[in-house]
C-alpha cells in the first residue's frame, strides 16, 4: 500500500488537512485500499489551525522517512520552519520520495531548498511574496499546480483536491482518478495549468449555467461537436456560449471538448484493450494520427507507450507544467 505523510505546520489550514485523507482515502485498486494516509507533526497532540480548531494529530516526524508521498498542507508561519520539518523534507527528497505542498506549504518546501531550480506554485495571493523571497524559484502565479516529477506544488484550498487526484491518476491511471472524483463530488477534468482564478466561477443572478450543456457534451464526446452544436443545446448565441464558458470553466468550449476527449482517450488506452483508431474514434479525436499528435503534446507518450506503460504498472510519466491549451 503505497504510503502518505501528510505534515502538518502550525498554524495549520483545517481544510488543507482534510483534502488527502478525503482524496487518496477513496482510491481503491482491486476493491482494496490504495494508500494509507498518516498525518504527522513535529510535536505529535493539539494543532492550532489559522481558525479556532485544534486538530490532534498522532504522528511525528518518524513517518516522513516510511512514506512513499510526502504532503505538506497549507501553513501561516510562511518563514523560520521548525529545524526538523526542513531535516526530514530534506532526507525524504534525497531519498526519493516523492514531495508535494498545498497553498502555502510551498514556502516550507522553498525553505528546505526543494523547489531550488524549479517551477512551483502557490495561493494566488502570496505568489508575489514567494517569488520575491525565494528568487531561485520559478514562481507560476495564477495556475492550479505545477508537476515537477518528483516535487509538486498546488495552489489553495480546492487546487489541493486537483494535485492530489492528478496524483492518484499517476498511480493508479484515470479509471480510479475518475471514481475518486465522482465519490468526491468534484471534477476530474481540471488541469493544473487552468487559471486559479476563474473571472466569474459562481454564475450571476439572471445568467444561465452551462452544466447541462457540457454534461450533454460529455455524453457525445465520440460525435462531431460544433460550437453552434454547443450553442443549441443552451439556446444561446455562440458568442454568449464563449463567453459563459471561459466565465465557468476558464477555457474556451474546444479547449474544454479536447481536454475532455483527450482523458477520454487516456482511459480507454488504460482500461480497455480497443485499436488505438476505435480509440481515437470514441473519443471524438477522429483519427490515431490525431491522437498520437495531442497525446504526445500531453503527456510525452505515444498511445502504444502509454497503454505498455500501463499494461506494466504504476507508469512515472508526468504532465507538462504548463502550456498553452489547444485551440482545435
Amino acid at each position: 500500500m503505497h504510503r502518505v505523510a501528510v505534515l502538518a505546520v502550525p498554524p495549520a489550514t483545517a481544510f488543507d488537512l482534510a483534502i488527502p485523507e478525503l482524496v487518496f482515502g477513496a482510491a481503491r485498486v482491486a476493491d482494496a485500499p490504495a494508500y494509507e494516509v498518516r498525518v504527522c507533526t513535529p510535536e505529535p497532540g493539539l494543532v492550532e489551525t489559522l481558525g479556532s480548531l485544534q486538530v490532534g494529530v498522532p504522528y511525528g516526524l518518524e513517518i516522513v522517512a516510511e512514506a512513499d508521498t510526502v504532503l505538506v498542507t497549507g501553513t501561516g508561519a510562511r518563514s523560520d520552519a521548525d529545524p526538523r520539518v526542513l531535516a526530514a523534507l530534506r532526507g525524504a527528497a534525497a531519498a526519493g520520495t516523492r514531495i508535494a505542498s498545498i497553498c502555502t506549504g510551498a514556502f516550507v518546501l522553498a525553505q528546505a531548498g526543494l523547489l531550488d531550480g524549479r517551477r512551483a506554485t502557490t495561493y494566488w495571493p502570496y505568489s508575489a511574496e514567494l517569488a520575491e523571497r525565494f528568487p531561485r524559484v520559478d514562481v507560476v502565479g495564477d495556475v492550479l499546480f505545477v508537476d515537477e516529477g518528483q516535487v509538486s506544488t498546488a495552489a489553495g484550498l480546492a487546487a489541493g483536491m486537483d494535485l492530489c487526484l492528478h496524483l492518484v491518476r499517476a498511480d493508479h491511471g484515470a479509471a480510479v482518478a475518475n471514481a475518486v472524483a465522482r465519490l468526491t463530488l468534484v471534477s476530474p477534468a481540471r488541469l493544473g495549468e487552468q487559471a486559479q482564478t476563474v473571472p466569474a466561477p459562481v454564475t450571476p443572478p439572471g445568467e444561465f449555467s452551462l452544466a447541462a450543456t457540457r454534461a450533454w457534451a460529455l455524453h457525445r464526446l465520440d460525435r462531431p461537436l460544433a460550437l453552434g452544436d454547443l450553442a443549441a443545446h443552451a439556446h444561446t448565441s455562440v458568442r454568449t456560449l464563449t463567453r459563459r464558458f471561459q466565465a465557468e470553466t476558464g477555457l474556451t468550449p474546444l479547449q474544454w471538448l479536447l481536454q475532455q476527449r483527450v482523458d477520454r482517450a487516456r482511459e480507454l488506452l488504460e482500461t480497455t484493450d480497443l485499436p488505438v483508431d476505435q480509440v481515437a474514434e470514441r473519443s471524438g479525436l477522429g483519427s490515431a494520427d490525431s491522437l498520437r499528435q495531442h497525446l504526445v503534446r500531453r503527456v510525452r507518450l505515444t498511445p502504444t507507450a502509454y497503454r505498455a506503460q500501463w499494461r506494466r504498472g504504476a507508469p512515472t510519466h508526468r504532465e507538462p507544467a504548463h502550456r498553452e491549451p489547444s485551440q482545435s
